[in-house]
C-alpha cells in the first residue's frame, strides 16, 4: 500500500471502509440518477487529494526537482525531502498508488477532475501559466494541439454517432496525463508565506529576499516535514506576484525562478513593491551572509572532525596520521578565520544599511509633517490673520456686552423698599410656621410625659397596696397563739 492511499485511509472520515466500495465505483452514472451521491463522492476524493498534496503525499516520484536543479535536493533540510505540494499530477503512477487489492483502481477519479476543474478549484498549469484571469473566468479551455489530428477527430465522430444510435455515455471520462494547480493549496500558502513574511518585521528590509533566501525561508510554510518543490514555488510566486500583489519579483511577475530573477520583495504597509537597486544589493547581501554562515558552520565541524582524528591517530600511536591531521586542522582554522572576518564586516555593513534605511523612513515621515503642517498654516493664513480673527472675536463680544447694557436699561424700575418689606413678610410667615411646628412637638412630648407618669403613680400604689396586705396578713399571724382552738365555722 502505498504512502498516499495509507494517509488517505488513515486520516480521511469520508474513505471509511463502508465507504470505498461506493467511492471507487463509477459513480459518474450517479450524476443524473442520484446528483446527492455524486456530489458527495467527488467532494471526499477532492478533499482527499488536497490534504494529501498539502502533507507532500501525492507526489509518487518522490523528489520533484527541476532538470539542472540536482543540487536543490542538497539544500533540503534534514530529514526532508521535495514534493509537489501545490500541483498534482494526474497519470498512472497516481492511479497506481491509489489502487485498493479488494476494490481496485478508482474509476471515476476523471470526473473528479473534470469537476474540479470546472470549478476552478484545479487548474492545468499551461493555463495557470499563461492567463492571468484563469481564477476569476467563469470557464475556459486548454486546447490540445493532438485533439486536432485525424484520429482524434474521427474517433470523437464515432463517439458521437455512437451516443445517437445507443444512447449518451455517462460514464466517467479516463484520466488525462496533466499537472493541475491546487488552487485551495496555493491560496493557504500564499496567505502563510504573507504572514511570515510581514508579521514580524521591524524593518523594511525584512521584506526583501534573494531567490535563495526565499526559498529556504518558506520550503517547509505548508508542512515541517517536506518542502516545497521548485515547481511550486514557480507557481506560488506567480500567485503571490500576479494574483494577490503581494511581492514584486524584480520589477515584474515572473512565471519560474531564473537567474534574471533574484530579487523578491514584499508589500509593505504604506507602499505597494517594487524592486530598486538598492533592494537588489540588499538581498545579495542578505544572501551572501547566510551563505558565509553556512560555510562557518561546515568549517568548525570540520575543525572538529579533525581534532577528534588527531586524537584517535595519537591513541593508536600513529604520529604520522596525527601531524596530517593537525596540519589539515591549522589550514581549516585559517579558511574559518578568513570566513568569520568577512561576515563581520558583511554584518557591519548590512547593520549601517539597515540604520540608514531607518534614518531614510524617519526623515521621509518627518518631510510628510512638515508637508501637513505646511499644508494647515496655508489655512490658517498666518499669525497675522489669527491676530485679526481674535480681534475680530474681540470685538463683537464687546457688541454682545454693549447690547446686553442697553436692553438692560430698557427693563421696568422696581422700588427696592417693596422688595424688602416682601422678604421681611415672607420670612416672618416662615418664623411662625417653625415656632408653631415647635409648639405642636413640645405638647406631644408633654403628653407622652404624663401619661408615662400617671402610669408610674399607678403601678406604684398597686406596690404599695400589695405590701399593706401582707403586712396585715403578717400582724394577724404573729398575734394567734398556737394553743388556741380554731373556731368552728
Amino acid at each position: 500500500m502505498s504512502e498516499l492511499l495509507t494517509y488517505i485511509l488513515n486520516n480521511e472520515d469520508a474513505f471509511r471502509r463502508n465507504r470505498l466500495p461506493s467511492l471507487y465505483s463509477d459513480f459518474a452514472l450517479q450524476k443524473k440518477t442520484n446528483p446527492d451521491g455524486y456530489a458527495v463522492n467527488v467532494a471526499a476524493w477532492e478533499q482527499a487529494l488536497n490534504h494529501a498534496a498539502k502533507r507532500g503525499y501525492t507526489s509518487s516520484r518522490g523528489v520533484r526537482v527541476r532538470s539542472g536543479s540536482s543540487a536543490s535536493q542538497k539544500n533540503a533540510g534534514p530529514g526532508r525531502k521535495k514534493t509537489d505540494h501545490l500541483i498534482l499530477r494526474t497519470d498512472e503512477s497516481l492511479l497506481r498508488d491509489l489502487e485498493v487489492l479488494e476494490w481496485g483502481r478508482p474509476v471515476a477519479l476523471g470526473a473528479v477532475f473534470e469537476e474540479a476543474m470546472g470549478k476552478r478549484t484545479m487548474v492545468p498549469l499551461p493555463v495557470y501559466k499563461t492567463d492571468p484571469g484563469c481564477l476569476r473566468k467563469s470557464q475556459w479551455r486548454l486546447i490540445d494541439p493532438g485533439a486536432l489530428s485525424p484520429w482524434s477527430v474521427m474517433s470523437w465522430g464515432a463517439r458521437q454517432l455512437k451516443g445517437m444510435v445507443v444512447g449518451s455515455d455517462d460514464s466517467a471520462p479516463k484520466i488525462q496525463v496533466q499537472e493541475l494547480v491546487l488552487v485551495e493549496n496555493l491560496q493557504e500558502a500564499a496567505s502563510l508565506a504573507i504572514k511570515k513574511a510581514t508579521g514580524g518585521t521591524s524593518s523594511k528590509l525584512d521584506l526583501i529576499y534573494s531567490k535563495e533566501s526565499f526559498v529556504e525561508g518558506f520550503a517547509t510554510i505548508l508542512h515541517d516535514s517536506t518542502e516545497l518543490s521548485d515547481s511550486d514555488f514557480d507557481v506560488l510566486l506567480v500567485y503571490l506576484s500576479r494574483d494577490c500583489g503581494a511581492i514584486a519579483y524584480d520589477g515584474k511577475p515572473m512565471l519560474i525562478l531564473t537567474r534574471d530573477g533574484q530579487t523578491i520583495k514584499f508589500k509593505s504597509a504604506h507602499e505597494p513593491p517594487h524592486i530598486t537597486q538598492q533592494d537588489a544589493t540588499i538581498a545579495s547581501i542578505k544572501t551572501l551572509v547566510s551563505t558565509i554562515s553556512k560555510q562557518v558552520s561546515d568549517l568548525e565541524a570540520k575543525i572538529e572532525g579533525l581534532n577528534a582524528s588527531a586524537k584517535a591517530a595519537l591513541a593508536n600511536k600513529n604520529r604520522v596520521s596525527a601531524l596530517a591531521a593537525i596540519k589539515s586542522k591549522k589550514m581549516v582554522e585559517h579558511n574559518l578565520q578568513q570566513r568569520l572576518n568577512t561576515l563581520t564586516q558583511l554584518e557591519e555593513v548590512y547593520s549601517r544599511i539597515e540604520q540608514a534605511a531607518g534614518q531614510v523612513e524617519i526623515v521621509q515621515v518627518m518631510e510628510a509633517s512638515t508637508s501637513v503642517l505646511r499644508g494647515l498654516h496655508t489655512q490658517i493664513g498666518g499669525a497675522e490673520r489669527v491676530e485679526d480673527v481674535v480681534e475680530g472675536l474681540r470685538e463683537e463680544m464687546s457688541k454682545v456686552d454693549e447690547i446686553g447694557g442697553i436692553m438692560n436699561e430698557a427693563a421696568p424700575v422696581i422700588d427696592e423698599g417693596e422688595i424688602d418689606d416682601e422678604l421681611e413678610a415672607l420670612e416672618k410667615i416662615d418664623q411662625k410656621t417653625k415656632e408653631d411646628v415647635e409648639a405642636e412637638e413640645t405638647r406631644k412630648k408633654l403628653a407622652e410625659l404624663d401619661s408615662i407618669k400617671q402610669a408610674s403613680g399607678d403601678a406604684a400604689r398597686q406596690a404599695q397596696a400589695g405590701k399593706d396586705l401582707d403586712m396585715e396578713l403578717a400582724d394577724r399571724l404573729s398575734n394567734m397563739s398556737v394553743e388556741e382552738p380554731i373556731p368552728e365555722k
